[in-house]
C-alpha cells in the first residue's frame, strides 16, 4: 500500500494496482501548485464530507477518469445527480471493494456544500487492503467513538487532522492515537491557511515524548506500508 500526500487533506492511495484519491482539494491549494491533477490516476474517489476544501477537484478528476465516488448518502446523491458513478455509505457500514474493505466511521464536524446545501453527516474511513489497515479520520474533533475502532481491527497507520481550530490539534491527536491504539500517525489538515498553521518540530516532539511517531510529509511525498 502506497500513500501519497497531496496537501491539506488530500491523499492518493495505491492498493493492488487500484488508485484511490481521498478528498481532492489540490488545484485551489497554492501550496500544492506543483501537483498536476490532470496526471493523477483515480479508480475511486473517497470523500469524508462536502466542504469545498475536500471536494474542489472531484468533478474535474471524475470526468476524466470515470472514478467511482464513495461518500455518505447525501454527498454521493449530489454527485450521482450530476451523472457520476457513486457508491453511497453511512456510519457503521462497510463494503468490500476490489481493493479491500472500507468502513465508514463517525467524525464530529460539519458538512455542507459550497452553496450551503446539506452534505449529510461527516465521517472517516477504515480501509483494509493488501494486509494493511489504515484509518483516515477526516475532519473531526477528538471523539470517544474512536475507541470502537481497535475493538475490531488492528491499525498499521492512522491519518489524523492536527491543524486545530477546525479539527483536532496536536494534543488531541495524541489522545486519539491512544484511543485507536496506533502509534504510527500521519498528520494532515494543517498549514494550508493561517488558522491551521502549526510548529512542525514541536508537534513531532510532542508525539515523540509519548513514544509515538508523527510523520509530516511534504506535498507530493509518499510512504509505503
Amino acid at each position: 500500500m502506497k500513500i501519497t500526500y497531496y496537501g491539506h487533506a488530500s491523499l492518493g492511495i495505491e492498493v493492488n494496482d487500484v488508485n484511490i484519491l481521498v478528498d481532492p482539494f489540490i488545484s485551489a491549494n497554492e501550496k500544492a501548485s506543483h501537483i498536476d491533477i490532470e496526471s493523477l490516476k483515480a479508480d475511486y474517489i473517497l470523500l469524508t464530507h462536502a466542504h469545498q476544501d475536500h471536494i474542489f477537484d472531484v468533478e474535474a478528476i471524475a470526468k476524466r477518469t470515470n472514478a467511482m465516488i464513495v461518500a455518505n448518502f447525501e454527498v454521493a446523491s449530489h454527485f450521482e445527480a450530476m451523472g457520476f458513478e457513486v457508491h453511497p455509505m453511512n456510519h457503521g457500514g462497510s463494503w468490500d471493494f476490489e481493493f479491500g474493505n472500507v468502513k465508514y466511521v463517525n467524525a464530529i464536524h460539519t458538512s455542507s456544500f459550497p452553496d450551503g446545501k446539506y452534505g449529510g453527516q461527516p465521517g472517516g474511513f477504515v480501509i483494509e487492503g493488501e494486509h494493511k489497515n489504515i484509518y483516515i479520520a477526516g475532519d473531526t474533533a477528538l471523539t470517544m467513538d474512536m475507541k470502537l475502532i481497535p475493538m475490531t481491527i488492528k491499525l498499521d497507520l492512522a491519518i489524523l487532522p492536527i491543524g486545530d481550530n477546525f479539527t483536532m490539534g496536536v494534543d488531541d491527536a495524541i489522545i486519539a492515537s491512544d484511543f485507536i491504539q496506533c502509534d504510527k500517525i500521519m498528520g494532515y489538515h494543517y498549514d494550508t491557511f493561517g488558522y491551521i498553521e502549526i510548529d512542525h518540530e514541536e508537534a513531532k516532539r510532542k508525539f515523540f515524548d509519548k513514544n509515538k511517531d508523527l510523520m509530516l510529509l511534504e506535498i507530493g511525498e509518499w510512504i509505503e506500508l
